[in-house]
């Protein structure tokens, strides 16, 4: 018997007429401009997605680095006019590719703001000393690239049979997609009848 995560325990999966997931992106995905969605979305259809690859689309270089102690990753625009995302090395292989996403929706939603301050630095929390607005805004957008909704939502139905989210499923998507357990729980959690 499988066990449930403490999380879902009692929960049940949403029917598809309950939530659409074409409804459930973030608005800040939803404002993206219809360019830059179709720029992006065949890369969201690839699991993972990579992201090295949906940055360097953009005209981004990234750049696995030591930073600082508890510097997750910045962005910044470099000598060459190039937007360049720093990555610190030294966090775990899940963290550097949601610090990835969070760098590229900065450089969606607030380029301007890149430029005016030298570039963007989040720390291990993904927070740069911004208005809180700012960084969530990034962390949700973040969340939309590196676990696109209805791709998350077509892979969790292959795993249900009873409609119960156990801790294998969460294990199992979070390995698949290439994000922490924690990440795709919350991921999972916008699926779920309440």
């Amino acid at each position: 018997m499988q066990r449930s995560s403490g999380r879902f325990s009692g929960r049940r999966w949403a029917k598809p007429e309950m939530r659409r997931t074409s409804e459930m992106a973030s608005i800040e995905f939803r404002h993206l401009s219809k360019n830059v969605r179709d720029l992006i979305a065949p890369f969201l259809s690839q699991k993972p997605v990579p992201l090295g690859a949906l940055a360097r689309s953009l005209g981004l270089r990234v750049k696995v680095a030591p930073l600082d102690r508890g510097v997750s990753g910045s962005i910044r625009k470099a000598e060459d006019g190039v937007y360049e995302i720093r990555v610190n090395k030294f966090e775990t292989r899940s963290r550097q590719r949601f610090t990835i996403a969070h760098e590229i929706s900065h450089f969606l939603l607030h380029k301007s703001i890149i430029d005016e301050q030298d570039g963007i630095k989040d720390n291990i929390l993904l927070r740069s000393g911004l208005p809180q607005k700012i960084e969530y805004e990034a962390n949700r957008l973040a969340a939309d690239l590196i676990m696109p909704d209805d791709f998350i939502e077509r892979d969790a139905r292959r795993y249900f049979s009873d409609g119960a989210i156990t801790e294998e499923v969460v294990e199992q998507l979070s390995d698949e997609w290439g994000v922490s357990k924690a990440a795709m729980e919350i991921k999972l959690g916008n699926f779920v009848a309440g």
